[in-house]
């Protein structure tokens, strides 16, 4: 399991949101294994007002906050930042200088997700990658 929140400018966001959410997803499915339908994506484009950050960045600087069940080896998340790097560089466009991304990692038992406590759940992939 892994919710991923995108902030950013409002609209960076909104005109490249589909390639974001298309790049991370298939990231996510290369280096964790999740299924083709398990994308949990969250934009929260932000104002100017809303949203400052150092001179050195531009107007394309994305922030990523990846939280998931904890499990994975370090590899594997080093896997998926230096992944997700390179394939919004290559493919959305976006400078390495203006990506930041932060891994979360909690116990299952501290998700509640479908009526239940996520350590009760059978999930169709693994989380000990």
């Amino acid at each position: 399991m892994a919710q991923i929140k995108i902030y950013g400018a409002r609209a960076h966001l909104t005109e490249h949101r589909s390639v974001l959410s298309d790049c991370i997803h298939q990231v996510a499915q290369d280096a964790l294994g999740l299924p083709e339908d398990k994308r949990f994506h969250r934009f929260i484009p932000l104002d100017p007002e809303n949203f400052i950050y150092p001179a050195d960045r531009s107007g394309a600087y994305t922030i990523i906050e990846i939280s998931m069940f904890e499990g994975r080896d370090p590899a594997t998340k080093r896997s998926l930042v230096q992944g997700l790097i390179a394939a919004l560089s290559e493919n959305a466009g976006l400078a390495p200088q203006d990506i930041e991304i932060t891994v979360f990692e909690t116990p299952k038992s501290h998700w509640g997700i479908r009526g239940k406590v996520a350590d009760a759940l059978t999930l169709n992939y693994k989380v000990e990658v």
